[in-house]
């Protein structure tokens, strides 16, 4: 494994990616990699791949972000690690938390990319959101060591009650979503963030069961 990026938007270099890229078939994340796929050709759009640098099915934190943005083609990867704003908050909320990158795997509630080619990004359609639901299981089947979930953003969260019914007990964790967008508007969004993110590192440290709203 190379080593992990020092600095956030590590991807935006050429050199870094196809480094990355070369990655692809790691074991740890290959079952989920081919839920990816199979998620690819069932709806008929692209599902980036997790971060190869991350847990995988190792991974005991779920971090489930919205939706996949109109330029995540660019790596192919669901990351932390991606030359854009969100990207750059994640990574550098996760390290203020001290949550390691083995413990991790970054998804979106709705996996697949929705947005037409050259389209602005949104928010995803209830009917995108309905269509998504039967993945979560499947996904969840994958992960034997998750101790917790975050779910950022408020499309996110509405993940929170298939969550309960598909593995009662495990701690879910809300936060805003760390998009500039929302993390700009009050100095508050930040702070619920942090919260939310030092609880999950509780957790990761000493299993607890319930529900947290950050």
């Amino acid at each position: 494994m190379p080593p992990e990026p020092s600095a956030p938007k590590s991807l935006a270099d050429p050199a870094a990616l196809a480094a990355r890229q070369a990655l692809r078939d790691a074991p740890h994340i290959a079952p989920i990699r081919a839920l990816a796929r199979q998620i690819a050709a069932e709806r008929d759009a692209p599902v980036p791949d997790p971060d190869p640098l991350d847990g995988g099915v190792g991974a005991r934190l779920l971090l489930l972000l919205e939706t996949p943005g109109p330029r995540v083609l660019r790596t192919g990867f669901v990351t932390r690690d991606s030359a854009n704003g969100t990207a750059a908050n994640l990574f550098r909320f996760l390290c203020e938390a001290g949550i390691a990158r083995r413990d991790t795997l970054i998804w979106n509630a709705v996996p697949w990319v929705i947005h037409a080619p050259g389209a602005l990004n949104r928010a995803p359609r209830r009917a995108e959101a309905k269509a998504a639901e039967p993945y979560l299981a499947p996904l969840l089947a994958l992960l034997p060591d998750l101790a917790v979930a975050v779910l950022a953003g408020r499309f996110a969260g509405e993940c929170a009650p298939a969550l309960a019914s598909l593995s009662p007990g495990l701690p879910v964790i809300a936060i805003p979503h760390p998009s500039p967008t929302y993390v700009c508007t009050s100095p508050e969004v930040p702070a619920r963030i942090r919260r939310g993110l030092a609880e999950a590192a509780r957790v990761l440290k000493r299993p607890s069961a319930g529900t947290f709203m950050g």
